[in-house]
């Protein structure tokens, strides 16, 4: 079976939020469904997911019928519609493609190319949802249902709104059509819009356990080797997400690397001390991987360290290290070896 690229649009597979889904089919079957939901959460553990299956089952429940799942046939018309999203009872708001970018993908349509998730994910998109975007679901939101069902608009995610966008959206919020829910995904609550958060129920989406992060690893990675399920589920903190992108750009090694040098303290391999210094100096991507595995090590570490002071105190300067490193523009290759050397001595 070969690796599968699963986007939330046409993910059927959610594991770990069974609670959350329990407390939204109650307000649903109660009849007194909120207009807007808040699905908060780290980045990459079904938040996302979980709007599109809410969508599905809300765009195929029969009227006045009790349910307890939010399945819907996979090989359904619904699934389907939403999956491309082309449902007329639903829409999606995100940051629009750049004007170049939306001419590419104009051209391709033109063309009678193939435009699915895949070719759209290599396009570049505006760095916030703007007002004129909210204006589109104000538009959507004024017609009638297609069969006098819900309509459902999802916010992915709620983060990139700016000021003028989060305010039209408040608006909706405060003024919401009859049978429309509105779906809004966020990483960071904390930095929306107060009215907005108390605007709309919540659904709080906890990390995934290591054992969900690993089945869903083999159901999506079966390439992976058990030994790398298992590794790469223990560092991605309970998100699938986080563990899907590790696979993809050799985390793991990375992060065994990082924990030879550390615990190799003055026995420790030169060789391999300088070879991972100069590989996350000579790439970006590389550097901001190597800066978030540095963390991750000694959250994993800190608990049980035999000198967990001096650990503190290394990743304090870790920090700094890692945070002048990028505000300055210093040397990267310098600042990994003093890292390493600083977390080696304190392990």
């Amino acid at each position: 079976m070969a690796d599968e690229a699963i986007y939330p649009s046409r993910n059927p597979y959610l594991i770990g939020h069974d609670e959350e889904v329990r407390l939204f089919l109650s307000a649903y079957n109660s009849g007194a469904l909120h207009h807007g939901w808040l699905i908060t959460g780290d980045e990459g553990i079904g938040k996302a997911t979980l709007a599109y299956k809410i969508a599905r089952f809300l765009l195929a429940a029969e009227t006045g019928k009790t349910y307890e799942t939010l399945e819907v046939p996979v090989d359904g018309p619904v699934f389907a519609q939403v999956a491309q999203k082309s449902h007329p009872d639903f829409k999606v708001l995100e940051r629009d493609f750049t004007e170049t970018d939306k001419k590419k993908l104009i051209k391709a349509i033109n063309q009678g190319e193939e435009v699915d998730d895949e070719m759209k994910q290599g396009l570049k998109r505006s760095a916030v949802i703007k007002v004129e975007d909210v204006r589109g679901v104000v538009e959507f939101l004024g017609k009638k249902s297609f069969n006098d069902n819900w309509r459902v608009v999802i916010v992915d995610s709620a983060d990139d709104l700016n000021v003028s966008s989060a305010n039209a959206l408040l608006k909706i919020l405060e003024e919401p059509p009859l049978k429309s829910i509105l779906l809004l995904v966020s990483h960071n609550p904390g930095k929306l819009l107060p009215t907005i958060r108390s605007r709309c129920a919540k659904l709080a989406l906890k990390p995934l356990q290591e054992t969900e992060v690993a089945s869903l690893l083999r159901r999506y990675k079966p390439s992976l080797k058990e030994a790398e399920v298992q590794g790469l589920a223990k560092i991605a903190a309970g998100s699938i997400g986080r563990a899907l992108k590790y696979a993809e750009n050799d985390a793991l090694e990375m992060y065994e690397n990082i924990k030879k040098i550390c615990y190799g303290g003055a026995k420790c391999d030169g060789g391999l001390l300088l070879e991972l210094a100069g590989d996350v100096a000579g790439d970006e991507d590389c550097w901001y991987l190597f800066a978030e595995l540095v963390c991750r090590f000694v959250r994993d570490n800190l608990p049980d360290a035999a000198h967990p002071r001096e650990l503190y105190e290394a990743y304090e300067a870790t920090l700094k290290i890692l945070d002048e490193t990028v505000r300055l523009n210093m040397d990267k290759k310098l600042a990994a070896l003093q890292i390493l050397t600083g977390l080696g001595s304190a392990c």
